[in-house]
């Protein structure tokens, strides 16, 4: 069994490290005098989080935690979102067909989503509510990842609901920055 904190712990310290310096990634990672090694999993994401928005500006914060996507399972939805596109001639087919609609996907108003109805993120299992989006961050991230590879081209990925956050839903807007299908 894989060790989901230490897993999280180097993913946040590498993404934070390569935006500035071993000290910090130590510093927010591990608090200080190492005061994470005393916390539970939940009270750790809460307080790396607020160490993280306290030392960096909103946007490198959201830089950093897209940044921190793990890629638990990208080989298989990857493979996934490549096979409904290789049945589809536009994005309307592509997220619409039945199996695109049971991982999450839909299209409206020439939008493309992706929707959770639980939250993906086994760390936060023990986290009743977060006090801001940070920290899911990490799956904007993911999404970005998964649907570049599969479109071949730049994507943006917004952030619209999170469970964590209070909400019914996970919801993500996923906008490439190309056409995908010519």
């Amino acid at each position: 069994m894989f060790d989901i904190r230490k897993i999280q712990e180097q993913v946040v310290f590498g993404a934070v490290k390569e935006a500035s310096d071993d000290k910090t990634a130590r510093k927010i990672v591990y608090g200080d005098s190492n005061t994470s090694a005393v916390e539970d999993d939940p009270s750790w994401v809460k307080n790396t989080m607020q160490r993280l928005e306290n030392y960096f500006d909103p946007q490198s914060v959201k830089k950093i935690r897209m940044n921190c996507q793990c890629g638990y399972g990208m080989d298989e939805k990857l493979s996934l979102v490549r096979e409904l596109m290789q049945t589809a001639r536009n994005m309307d087919e592509f997220a619409n067909k039945e199996k695109a609609r049971a991982a999450g996907l839909s299209y409206q108003n020439g939008e493309l989503y992706l929707q959770f109805q639980f939250c993906p993120c086994p760390i936060l299992a023990g986290v009743d509510k977060l006090d801001t989006l940070t920290w899911c961050q990490c799956t904007t991230g993911y999404s970005k990842v998964l649907f570049e590879q599969a479109f071949g081209c730049e994507v943006s990925v917004e952030l619209l609901k999170s469970i964590k956050a209070g909400d019914e839903i996970c919801l993500m807007k996923i906008i490439p920055h190309e056409e995908v299908w010519k």
